[in-house]
């Protein structure tokens, strides 16, 4: 054997040898890699696969947490404002005449703080403005017709809209109600109850800090002829009867039916909430009668969230109601707000008790959720009185609505009474708190309850205090 051939000869042994050396090392790293995607092995229920890995390439990644939904937050509130009638008798506006015009913004003095502080206010216009052409004077009871400057006043006070469906709105026939919807048109106040061309919508739909509130408002008809509808015992002629929303007590059927049909239109327009004026009751009855309640009830298994009564001239309760079709849903029903202004004094009145003195300005907020989800949050009373005195300025009788707000603590210096006016306001403040208190307690404990709360409480997930943000509704 050649020298050449044995180095050769060696040379392949040792190459032998590394390969060996090399494969069985090739043979540990592989089995440790073995070793490691079986000791990530997870067992699933469904199936078998490494926690996130590729089973070709044997590359394992970590598992995400899922993504947490997000906190279902509050995101806007719409409080309303309703006060009651704008009774417009003779002697107010005979008061309200000066050198310069006529003038009622001194009827709002300090109610105008509160109303104006709203999202969007509400008052009951008892009268007609037909002006005092053809004929007619200005005037009060029977049949009302008051300077448009009433109009100018309560907008002054921060009143957004009228409501003009009442047992006086035809009191000056159909050229003077419509001339009542031009008027309040022309001086930019909404109005809701009688629509001024047979194209209008006879509700509307109003977008309140981006919440959309289905608002209607509806009187009652006096009954006399079962073929005509009238107002105040005066049949409304053909055009008038397809402009006013009214409902007759002896065809109650055929209103829940319209009406269920309107609040399914304002639904379709958007509206996420729906609210119900209504001109109803008995007059100076502090209590609603049956017919009244049934009525309520029936709105109630309609949809409706929140009644808001008026024509009785005095307050009468507020209460919850619980939906028969629907036992998740409640109804807030004020039946009456008595009046906001009027010349009904005690010693005027065959009822010397003062409620027509009294009334509210009734307080509703709705707030939405990120969801989308609108709920009734808040409901409450201001209760108001009116106080009429002699201005020593002018000799004129002046007529204000005075806001009986207990935070205040001197009424005497706040809205300059006498003592006797203190004392009445105080009598005033205890007629109204014995009619609603019960009920708005009532009202209010529901609305602030868990089984009203949104979000439920028990579909929240426990969170540390430190992760909630301060928008958050979790209570």
């Amino acid at each position: 054997m050649s020298e050449q051939f044995k180095r050769r000869k060696r040379k392949n042994t040792v190459n032998r040898a590394l390969l060996a050396v090399l494969s069985f090392v090739i043979v540990l790293v592989v089995a440790a890699g073995s070793i490691f995607v079986i000791e990530n092995f997870v067992y699933d229920d469904k199936n078998y696969s490494s926690s996130g890995s590729d089973t070709q390439s044997g590359i394992v990644s970590v598992p995400s947490e899922p993504d947490k939904p997000e906190p279902i937050t509050k995101v806007s509130t719409a409080t309303i404002a309703a006060t009651g009638d704008l009774l417009m008798h003779e002697p107010i506006i005979t008061h309200s005449k000066f050198d310069e015009g006529y003038n009622f913004d001194l009827i709002y003095t300090y109610l105008k703080d509160y109303a104006s502080k709203v999202d969007y206010s509400v008052a009951n216009l008892e009268t007609t403005l037909r002006g005092i052409e053809d004929g007619y004077e200005y005037s009060g009871y029977p049949q009302f017709n008051c300077p448009d400057e009433i109009v100018d006043a309560t907008k002054n006070a921060g009143f957004d809209m009228l409501l003009t469906a009442n047992n006086h709105s035809y009191d000056t026939r159909y050229k003077g109600m419509i001339r009542t919807l031009e008027v309040i048109d022309e001086k930019g106040l909404d109005r809701l109850g009688i629509i001024k061309e047979e194209t209008e919508k006879k509700y509307t739909v109003k977008d309140i800090n981006g919440i959309k509130i289905g608002m209607i408002c509806y009187t009652y008809e006096t009954d006399t002829d079962p073929d005509e509808i009238a107002l105040n015992g005066i049949a409304l002629n053909e055009d008038a009867e397809k402009r006013v929303n009214a409902f007759s007590y002896g065809e109650l059927d055929t209103f829940y039916e319209t009406i269920e049909g309107q609040f399914k239109a304002m639904k379709e327009d958007g509206a996420e909430a729906l609210v119900l004026f209504i001109h109803w009751g008995d007059e100076y009855q502090t209590k609603q009668n049956k017919k009244q309640s049934a009525i309520a009830q029936k709105l109630c298994d309609l949809g409706v969230d929140v009644i808001v009564g008026g024509h009785p001239h005095v307050v009468q309760p507020i209460d919850l109601l619980t939906s028969e079709s629907d036992p998740n849903h409640k109804t807030v029903c004020l039946y009456s707000m008595g009046n906001a202004v009027s010349n009904q004094r005690r010693e005027r009145m065959n009822l010397k008790t003062g409620h027509t003195e009294d009334g509210v300005l009734f307080q509703f907020t709705f707030a939405k959720y990120s969801d989308g989800t609108v709920v009734l949050e808040n409901a409450d009373i201001l209760p108001t009185w009116v106080n009429m005195f002699t201005s020593k300025a002018t000799g004129k009788k002046v007529y204000q609505i005075i806001p009986l707000d207990t935070e205040k603590t001197d009424w005497k210096e706040a809205f300059d009474l006498t003592d006797n006016s203190e004392a009445k306001a105080k009598e005033s403040l205890e007629r109204t708190q014995k009619i609603v208190g019960d009920g708005l307690k009532k009202v209010q404990d529901y609305l602030r309850s868990d089984e009203n709360a949104y979000p439920k409480p028990e579909t929240l997930e426990p969170t540390d205090s430190s992760d909630v943000s301060s928008e958050t509704v979790s209570e």
